[in-house]
């Protein structure tokens, strides 16, 4: 009966389309009529009716706003990984589903008494939006169903990957610009406030998990019977694959991933992945979960699609240090619905590795769809050394600098030792005044360079009488009074400082921020004792992950005549905040947080934080981040191919976080 239903909907759907759209009926009134009323008896008998189906062509009524809902179960996502391996380790002894991982947006449908009432999309995992108005312009949403009670149901909506192919160059967003994406456009779609725009925009939903009916507790202990139930009952259910309770090695796994993979492009499914989800119900729910994601599934993130170009030459820049940063300029090819034209090449070895010469057929992504990136070379054998010969900025002769990675192997730059190099001072202004050092708000890398250009910045001093230069900066284009009076009011009050940002403003190599917490506790805030333990024989290196090298950047930085004026000339100009504030900072630190007062490496590739970031973000839990795992290290912040440090803190017995677990645990 239910795909006697779906055909009818179907059949009739076309025809109207023929009829009214096309001018080219495809069978008499009298023809569609029978169709219609069967379809009528139909839906009455088995209580489904579609959102699709002509028996609710009705108004669509829009709204003035999308309401809040808050889940009274949390929505939340699942823990991420791209290594077959993991999921292979996930199975464990349970019978596990493998699922599409579709590209669209989380909508969550609650059914009374066998009618839909109301649905809201994720949102955060405990709100989210009420989407209600627009679920009778999705495709496929049962409207009403064969079932009573109270019926809670999770699934996708998205659009079909042909359809956006269709619907690409004819709608627009907010903004009047085309959408980059099918997952774009069937967000923006379902939290339209007026779901006409919906309405022909091929929405569907996908139905994979059941938050309540079902007859809980009473029903079979499996989530393959249950989506067999939410089929019956007239939902599109994800596609999955059955994985029996097992040993899989990762040639096992790779092939049910490519068979699911192969359904999935046979149907136009948009996925970015797979699920791995286990099937016992009471197992799932003995897992638990994070704030982040619940523990009983684990998400398989597609490697990044990869595309083809040319590429056009190599760029390079001199960076505040003197390395040269190369960047590979291509024909512009379209990812994720932008244009990209250009990615980094790193350093030297990276350009040889890969062999690369302008003119070569390459193959780049957009890594995590974010940041792009040269993944090979196509057409290998050609190599010759390309790199420039004198500095492009000022001329100078550049060097090769071969030096060793962490794992021991060599690593070429490409270095400019002319300390005048005008690239690389302008640096160390954009370095200055940025947000970690003495964040200097709204003062940007272009004007910098423009009032270099005219002479006005010869030291960090200068930025702090650029007053005297007031007309001339009040005529320039872009500027005038009023931005002028929000610059200097910016510089002025970066004269209230602190030592933690004073000395990483002076860019002596290897102290950031960090270190110059560390170095602040270490000597009290006192910038004397500190200059006087530069500039005489303090070890550096008996601090904790400091090391020889840092020991003598900073003692060799100091034997500078020129710096050591500007640290001390440059105070002169500050109001420097006593050490007090700082430990007023760490005061609104809860100590009840798990990590205060815990010693934190981090290690491999982190989603939401620079190593910058979560070392600060460590500093404000009241914790000490680390750079190497020891047996004093309480907590290991584990990314993407961590490496050697993973394997040193499994052997200590030191506890391993996912970055989700972290970011559940400081919550």
């Amino acid at each position: 009966m239910l795909q006697k239903i779906k055909e009818l909907v179907q059949i009739l759907n076309e025809q109207r389309d023929a009829y009214y759209n096309l001018n080219s009926p495809k069978m008499t009134d009298a023809e569609y009529d029978r169709l219609y009323d069967r379809l009528v008896e139909l839906e009455k008998e088995s209580g489904i009716v579609f959102s699709n189906s002509p028996t609710q062509s009705v108004g669509y009524y829009p709204v003035s706003e999308l309401a809040k809902v808050r889940h009274q179960r949390a929505l939340l996502s699942l823990d991420k990984t791209k290594q077959i391996q993991e999921l292979v380790h996930f199975i464990g002894d349970q019978i596990s589903l493998l699922m599409l991982k579709l590209d669209g947006l989380t909508v969550k449908l609650v059914y009374e008494d066998g009618k839909m009432i109301q649905a809201s999309t994720r949102g955060d995992g405990d709100i989210g939006e009420d989407i209600t108005h627009n679920i009778p312009a999705f495709e496929n949403v049962p409207l009403t169903i064969g079932y009573q009670g109270r019926l809670t149901v999770v699934g996708e909506a998205f659009i079909y990957k042909d359809d956006f192919v269709r619907l690409k160059d004819s709608v627009r967003d907010g903004n009047g610009n085309p959408y980059k994406n099918g997952r774009n456009l069937a967000a923006g779609s379902v939290r339209n406030l007026n779901p006409k725009i919906c309405k022909g925009r091929h929405v569907n939903f996908v139905a994979f998990n059941v938050f309540e009916g079902m007859g809980e507790g009473e029903c079979i202990d499996s989530r393959e019977f249950m989506l067999i139930q939410l089929a019956a009952l007239g939902f599109d259910t994800c596609p999955y694959i059955r994985l029996e309770a097992g040993r899989y090695s990762q040639e096992d796994m790779r092939k049910q991933i490519d068979i699911l993979a192969a359904v999935a492009e046979e149907k136009n499914f948009p996925i970015d992945g797979m699920v791995l989800i286990y099937d016992s119900l009471s197992y799932s729910e003995k897992c638990g979960r994070t704030g982040h994601h619940y523990k009983d599934g684990l998400a398989y993130k597609f490697e990044d699609e990869t595309y083809e170009t040319i590429l056009q030459k190599m760029e390079w820049t001199p960076s505040r240090f003197g390395d040269l940063a190369p960047v590979a300029a291509f024909d512009p090819v379209e990812m994720d619905g932008a244009a990209v034209s250009r990615a980094t090449l790193h350093n030297l070895s990276f350009i040889k590795n890969l062999e690369l010469v302008p003119g070569c057929r390459i193959r780049v992504s957009k890594r995590n769809k974010i940041i792009p990136h040269v993944e090979d070379n196509l057409d290998r054998g050609f190599y010759y050394d390309t790199y420039p010969r004198q500095c492009p900025c000022c001329g100078s002769s550049t060097r090769i600098h071969k030096g060793k990675t962490d794992k021991g192997k060599i690593l070429e730059t490409l270095h400019c030792d002319n300390p005048e190099c005008d690239s690389q001072i302008l640096k160390k202004y954009v370095h200055f005044v940025a947000k970690k050092a003495m964040n200097i708000v709204g003062i940007s890398e272009a004007n910098l360079q423009r009032f270099q250009e005219r002479g006005w910045l010869t030291s960090f001093q200068d930025i702090y009488h650029l007053d005297a230069h007031r007309k001339e900066i009040i005529a320039m284009e872009g500027y005038g009074e009023r931005s002028y009076e929000k610059l200097w009011s910016a510089i002025n009050e970066s004269r209230n400082t602190d030592f933690i940002h004073y000395l990483t403003a002076m860019d002596i190599s290897m102290v950031g921020r960090t270190k110059s917490r560390v170095l602040c506790d270490v000597f009290q805030g006192d910038l004397d004792a500190f200059e006087e333990a530069a500039t005489g024989n303090y070890d550096f290196s008996a601090l904790e992950d400091f090391g020889m090298t840092l020991n003598r950047n900073i003692h060799t930085w100091f034997v500078d005549e020129e710096n050591l004026r500007l640290w001390r000339t440059l105070q002169m100009e500050m109001n420097f905040q006593p050490i007090g504030s700082e430990e007023t900072e760490k005061e609104t630190v809860s100590v009840a947080n798990p990590f205060y007062g815990c010693t934190i490496v981090a290690t491999g590739k982190l989603q939401n934080f620079t190593r910058e970031g979560i070392n600060t973000k460590i500093w404000e839990l009241g914790g000490k981040p680390g750079s190497t795992v020891s047996k004093n290290t309480d907590y290991l912040i584990c990314g993407e191919k961590a490496g050697s440090k993973l394997a040193k803190a499994q052997a200590l017995g030191i506890p391993v976080l996912s970055e989700a677990e972290f970011l559940s645990m400081i919550a």
